[in-house]
């Protein structure tokens, strides 16, 4: 991009790789934006694209603007529809490439498979071929999604997420990283568009056979990054976006990811052996000077001993335990449990299914479920220690399927349900050495040997569809809640 040339040096700069566009093979490189975007013809692109108009709010349509103003030479690669998402470190926008079919996109499957289906239906072969006809029309707008990172972000965490976006290209269910640009302090990364559904309108409609098609393409996206030792950290519903007439998911987002081991100040407890653990323990003070009635007064008020910290990044209700104890050897087990709270938000019909306002409250939140034995077998194993006086939390905790039963307010669950409970509860396991990773949950039996016994939420196997009368109050408040949203 000629326009955009003359960048300060030092400045990470990415260019697109041989996976997407037009590099040979086997020279993926690091070099400036005068280099450009190799394309197979130099030509501006002739014609107008076709694509109906989105209703654009005015400060949107002023963000915009600003955007294609601080960055000379923007508009005359992508043309900015609308904005699609915003964050703390960075905003989302959706914009035609104007530029697309002059570079191989290797990198646009679902976009090439869904004109090849389109084209086989608005083309039928016919028995007849007319002679003559010119079929120049106007071309097929093809939309990517241009992420303006702010530059609050520190260029070290600018750099981190191009280059795991990078090192993660060609991975199944991973969003690509089509190529990066930057003007004086300005950075954009340009990825693909996945068009996608909401996941707070899927949740309450989800079978359990498409939970089973969320959760696998979601793993398969999360075996291939764990397998590259890189930990995403920020887990959830928005940061993997699912078509369910595709059945098909792609994990973005990864502001926060970084590599194993990165972040290591000093090991933790839990990365010793038991024994090691249990002596550690034993001659810790408060083992030596247990409280008289059981319950410790507190804590000192001006506290002289040295603050523990780790990484603490991610989603409040999403963060693992490991995470909230202050871990400082965290692995890819912790997006494990992030995609464990997935499935009970789908199981239980509740999102968010943790609601807590920071990290106490959400070890209270645990504390309800898994009880305070397992609560202080959790933190000792941190070298921590948790005490915690509400009357209302038990010693022991509840079960997996209770627990989905109240949350669903059901009955009984079916036998799928039944099996995605079991594959709950080796994701939301309080020890990550006991957690599934990615890998052996695919090879779970929920889905090496799927047991096919659904129902709709709130039905029972036995009862017939429901009266029509029920059925239109159903699709009106179903609209009303997509209007809503």
């Amino acid at each position: 991009m000629s326009a955009l040339r003359g960048a300060p040096a030092g400045v990470f700069e990415l260019q697109h790789s041989s996976s997407f566009r037009g590099l040979q093979p086997g020279k993926e490189r690091y070099a400036s934006e005068e280099d450009g975007r190799e394309a197979s013809n130099s030509e501006a692109p002739q014609g107008e694209s076709e694509y109906e108009e989105e209703e654009v709010d005015e400060s949107v349509r002023e963000d915009m603007s600003k955007l294609e103003g601080t960055f000379p030479g923007i508009s005359d690669r992508f043309r900015l529809v609308n904005r699609i998402g915003e964050g703390t470190f960075s905003t989302v926008y959706k914009a035609e490439d104007l530029l697309y079919d002059h570079y191989h996109n290797e990198w646009d499957i679902f976009g090439q498979a869904q004109q090849q289906e389109q084209e086989e239906w608005d083309n039928p072969p016919s028995k007849r071929r007319r002679v003559g006809t010119d079929s120049v029309g106007r071309k097929k707008a093809r939309f990517v999604a241009l992420k303006k990172i702010y530059v609050t972000s520190s260029p070290i965490r600018i750099q981190n997420e191009l280059e795991l976006l990078h090192d993660l290209r060609g991975c199944r269910s991973v969003c690509p990283l089509i190529t990066a640009f930057r003007y004086q302090d300005q950075v954009v990364a340009v990825l693909p568009y996945f068009p996608h559904t909401d996941f707070r309108i899927q949740y309450r409609t989800f079978m359990v056979a498409d939970m089973r098609h969320y959760l696998r393409s979601l793993m398969t996206a999360l075996q291939s990054v764990h397998e590259h030792d890189i930990l995403h950290r920020d887990i959830k519903p928005t940061n993997f976006l699912y078509n369910p007439d595709l059945k098909e998911g792609v994990l973005v987002d990864f502001g926060l990811a970084e590599r194993q081991g990165s972040e290591y100040t000093s090991p933790c407890l839990c990365s010793h052996q038991i024994y090691v653990r249990r002596s550690r323990i034993l001659s810790s003070y408060f083992s030596k000077n247990p409280p008289a009635n059981g319950l410790s007064s507190g804590y000192p008020k001006a506290d002289s001993r040295p603050s523990r910290r780790a990484n603490r990044a991610g989603t409040r209700g999403f963060r693992a335990p490991e995470v909230l104890f202050k871990c400082t050897s965290q692995t890819t087990k912790i997006d494990m449990w992030s995609v464990g709270v997935i499935l009970l938000t789908l199981l239980g019909r509740r999102f968010p299914f943790f609601n807590s306002a920071d990290d106490i409250d959400a070890m209270i939140e645990m504390s309800s479920i898994f009880g305070t034995r397992r609560m202080k077998t959790a933190a000792a194993m941190h070298g921590q220690i948790f005490e915690t006086n509400i009357p209302t939390i038990g010693e022991k905790g509840y079960s997996w399927e209770k627990l989905v039963k109240w949350s669903s307010c059901v009955e009984d669950l079916t036998e799928s349900e039944s099996q995605a409970t079991r594959l709950l509860a080796g994701l939301m396991e309080l020890d990550p050495s006991k957690r599934l990773s990615a890998e052996e949950a695919l090879n779970h039996e929920f889905f090496t040997d799927p047991i096919h016994h659904d129902v709709e939420w709130g039905g029972h196997p036995e009862e017939g569809s429901v009266d029509s009368d029920e059925d239109d109050e159903a699709g009106e408040d179903e609209a009303d809640e997509v209007a809503m949203l």
